[in-house]
């Protein structure tokens, strides 16, 4: 098992767990290919997260499965935007931690 993890990315985490949920289970090669394909911000950095993990045990994309694929929550970055009559108001932008695990399928005997 190899585990890889990338943080404060500048995505929601809400937004990046909807694209976690989809990869976990998934052959790593097939996750690669199919995030390829996605429009989404998150899809890129939780791509790259598990073409780390796969480098990081020294294995090969078509071997290996993506066990775990979790999107944490980072610091809030908090910024002001000046409103109507002298007032402001608060514009959070949140940050992510993704952590992506890799192992060897385990072989089912009988």
């Amino acid at each position: 098992m190899s585990r890889s993890i990338t943080k404060f990315v500048r995505l929601s985490p809400t937004k990046a767990r909807l694209i976690a949920r989809e990869v976990q289970g998934l052959n790593a090669e097939f996750a690669l290919a199919s995030l390829s394909f996605m429009p989404n911000k998150g899809a890129k950095f939780i791509a790259n997260a598990i073409s780390s993990a796969v480098a990081n045990g020294g294995f090969e994309p078509e071997e290996v499965v993506v066990t775990s694929c979790r999107v944490d929550a980072g610091p809030v970055l908090k910024r002001f935007r000046p409103r109507a009559r002298g007032s402001a108001s608060r514009i959070r932008k949140p940050t992510s931690h993704i952590l992506v695990e890799v192992s060897k399928p385990q072989s089912k005997e009988a």
